[in-house]
């Protein structure tokens, strides 16, 4: 898989510096990063809507889309993909895996899982802030 990951991002590498024609990628690029990480975020509440509705077809082609855009923001902040398999790899030697690191201070509550059944709705104690739907529109 790193591999994949690797081809990836040497394309992507090229269509930023105009080797490579991808009008997609470079659409992005001109966009900015505010852009690509909204398309980061996007992808990901996608996933998770596939995987909360057991769509598992969804849930691989939504994570493709998840990885593509993460390359791209990755290469728009000048990390390589060795910096990632590095800080996993520490992770790995830390834990035993290479899963989520432990924050520092308070534990921040989890959103209930039953809300992501639901489409990822405001919590009662949320005030109201939006979320966003499906595409990324944002609810209310």
């Amino acid at each position: 898989m790193s591999d994949s990951i690797r081809r990836l991002h040497d394309a992507v590498v090229a269509t930023r510096r105009g080797r490579n024609a991808s009008p997609r990628t470079a659409r992005l690029f001109a966009k900015g990063r505010t852009f690509i990480a909204k398309k980061v975020a996007e992808e990901a509440v996608e996933v998770s809507l596939d995987a909360v509705q057991g769509d598992t077809s969804g849930t691989i082609r939504e994570s493709a889309d998840l990885i593509y855009n993460l390359v791209v923001l990755w290469v728009e902040l000048g990390i390589d993909p060795d910096d990632v398999w590095a800080e996993m790899e520490r992770r790995e030697q830390l834990l035993g895996m290479a899963e989520k690191m432990p924050k520092r201070g308070a534990a921040k509550p989890a959103l209930p899982v039953d809300l992501l059944a639901l489409g990822l709705h405001e919590a009662p104690d949320m005030g109201g802030a939006p979320t966003l739907g499906r595409r990324g529109n944002t609810r209310r």
